[in-house]
């Protein structure tokens, strides 16, 4: 077993080979295929792959990620491989072109092994929304592992790849993350091109990786930042190098935010353990500072009204004629589009898009959607407001332990509500990340959140390591 890429690096130093390291995966994926992770898995390529990289390796011009093995949530390109997002409108849809993400990757000589489960078209906090079944949580196969990147987030949990890649609109790989006992990091917005990135909510939508360390997860990262010619709303800068040692001795200043800590629902024992944790910080010399956030009611309705909307205009083109699932026995135009798109989206999809459609529609667009915009930007100041002050915001990330399957499947509002602590990153365009924080007694675990100001993940990637190896986390 691989637990790391710093384990897979010494097992090749050792005399191990990238072949072996991933037939290794292949049969974790085969033992474990119940748990529903992989909805394809690239055998053939994987191993042909790990051929040509053993023998990079032996003349001695093998790239950065020799040896690491990589899942990718299904709504990422990769030429020549289908891509579904998790939907029967984009059954048997094979990619023409590989994401910038994705092509970085490769170019180090990262092994793609197959496409990850995921919520249809990344809607969803539970990972039961897939045309394709649920994912089950290998900690507990009767619980969800969160989502929309719930494959991901298992496929780390399980041990079926060293890193896995996720999009996070609102915290869909943050809280799978915190259901899953893993790292979960959401990049600055624009941090990492999206070209490739099939579209949910374009403001809000950013690439980011799931490991079992941070280590991984800069590592990935930092690989595949940049500025790129296809996206224009990538930064329009060069990939840093993320140098976890930067912080050394050096004592930080760390909000926390009083309002979520308070809030009703909050399970008593992650409460507990993340004033532990606030204690633990202020014990080792940082200064740590309460904090009022007075929008967590707000959030979660700004993000929905946004999100949806930008929903609605990005899935037009899945209609029937220009792309995704044709209907059968259908007569015009009309009832083309009708049918195709009723048949191929599932009920949530159907749910949000007509959502965003009401909210961009005319006598509701002021009402809603400029509204909408309007809270943006305040919850985008107060959080500007305090990283005036401080280095990092800490909250939960989650305010339960993961749920049952079908638990809170006839009740979209709830589970809407699973989002409430991670949409503040998305509605800011912040980098934030999440790290196991502890055991609940009910043998689940679940994280903590850290959110850093725009464009400083190397602060926020260099503490979270020194938490992971001090073990405070």
């Amino acid at each position: 077993m691989y637990n790391s890429f710093a384990e897979i690096r010494a097992a090749l130093a050792s005399g191990d080979t990238v072949e072996n390291i991933t037939h290794h995966y292949l049969s974790e994926i085969k033992a474990k295929a119940h748990l529903n992770v992989f909805l394809e898995v690239f055998t053939e390529d994987a191993l042909a792959l790990s051929k040509s990289i053993d023998e990079k390796i032996k003349a001695g011009t093998a790239g950065r990620l020799a040896g690491m093995v990589i899942g990718l949530k299904d709504n990422l390109a990769f030429k020549g491989h289908k891509v579904s997002a998790a939907s029967k409108i984009l059954e048997g849809f094979e990619s023409l072109y590989t994401a910038t993400a994705v092509q970085r990757l490769l170019d180090e000589d990262a092994i793609i092994i197959g496409r990850l489960n995921c919520d249809e078209f990344a809607m969803g906090s539970s990972n039961e929304n897939s045309a394709f079944g649920p994912v089950l949580n290998p900690l507990n196969e009767k619980m969800v592992p969160g989502g929309s990147s719930g494959g991901s987030a298992a496929a780390i949990a399980a041990n079926l790849c060293t890193v896995s890649l996720g999009s996070d609109t609102g915290g869909s790989i943050r809280q799978p993350a915190s259901f899953t006992g893993t790292v979960g990091f959401k990049p600055t917005y624009g941090r990492i091109s999206r070209y490739g990135l099939l579209a949910y909510a374009s403001s809000f939508d950013q690439i980011g990786p799931f490991a079992t360390t941070v280590e991984d997860a800069a590592l990935v990262t930092e690989i595949m930042a940049g500025m790129d010619d296809y996206d224009s709303t990538a930064l329009q800068e060069n990939a840093e190098h993320y140098d976890l040692s930067i912080l050394g001795d050096k004592k930080l200043k760390i909000a926390y935010i009083v309002d979520c800590l308070e809030r009703e629902g909050i399970d008593p024992e992650i409460k507990a353990r993340t004033m532990a944790l606030i204690d633990q910080l202020k014990s080792e010399g940082h200064e740590v500072n309460p904090v009022s956030f007075p929008f967590l009611d707000q959030m979660v309705p700004t993000y929905y009204v946004l999100t949806t909307a930008e929903a609605s205009s990005n899935y037009s083109r899945y209609d029937g004629v220009h792309f995704g699932y044709q209907a059968k026995e259908v007569v015009g135009v009309e009832n083309t589009y009708k049918k195709s798109r009723s048949e191929g989206f599932g009920e949530e999809v159907k749910r949000r898009i007509m959502l965003g459609t009401f909210v961009l529609s005319h006598g509701y667009y002021d009402a809603y959607y400029t509204k909408g915009q309007k809270v943006r930007r305040i919850i985008q100041d107060r959080t500007n407001a305090i990283f005036a002050e401080n280095d990092l915001i800490l909250t939960p990330t989650t305010p339960c332990t993961a749920f049952e399957i079908g638990k809170n499947s006839d009740d979209p509002i709830t589970m809407y509500l699973q989002d409430i602590f991670t949409v503040h990153a998305n509605l800011s365009g912040n980098p934030a990340i999440s790290l196991p924080l502890g055991e609940h007694s009910n043998g689940l675990p679940f994280g903590v959140q850290l959110m850093a100001n725009h464009f400083d993940e190397s602060t926020l990637l260099a503490f979270s390591n020194q938490l992971m190896i001090k073990k405070l986390v």
